[in-house]
């Protein structure tokens, strides 16, 4: 997403989320669905579980422990589903710190070339000077106008790292 795409002439500093040195973004819709989804799932396996100790006489028999297990895998599956949750970014004038579902990474801003919404991404990206990408998984295309301020603002982290002036250059603006 470059100056002439979805945001452009927004005023970054008015990016949600953000103070005149911090950033921070998380998921919303992500967040609410998955917390919909495994709530989803620990009902369904709980009257599984239940069910699992009936059956006709002579079939094959779950005791209270397989029962027990059963729903703790389910427990386990809505855990999973769960660590989608913790995706998170927090930018300062130092760099940025990146919590997606598996990991965590810092990254300076000495390394970032750029930082991309691309259109059709599910998400944003930052482009590192070694051709390398770390995906901000909390930076959510479907969380629409607020994903796009949260990259414009992380723009302007970038520039201001740079010594540059924060947004996209003038020409890329519109009506310029």
């Amino acid at each position: 997403m470059t100056g002439s795409g979805p945001g452009a002439g927004r005023d970054p500093a008015a990016a949600r989320g953000a103070t005149a040195a911090t950033v921070r973004a998380r998921p919303r819709r992500l967040t609410r669905v998955c917390w919909a989804v495994a709530a989803l799932v620990v009902v369904v396996f709980a009257p599984l579980a239940v069910a699992l100790g009936r059956g006709p006489a002579g079939a094959a028999q779950f005791r209270l422990a397989d029962q027990i297990a059963f729903f703790c895998l389910g427990l386990l599956v809505a855990g999973a589903i769960l660590l989608f949750t913790r995706s998170r970014v927090e930018a300062t004038a130092a760099g940025v710190h990146v919590r997606n579902p598996l990991g965590t990474k810092d990254v300076p801003w000495q390394v970032v070339r750029e930082v991309r919404l691309d259109e059709g991404a599910p998400w944003a990206v930052l482009e590192l000077h070694d051709d390398e990408t770390v995906q901000l998984m909390a930076v959510q295309a479907h969380d629409g106008d607020r994903a796009i301020d949260t990259v414009l603002a992380l723009r302007a982290l970038l520039a201001a790292s740079r010594g540059g002036p924060a947004g996209p250059p003038p020409a890329d603006r519109p009506g310029s």
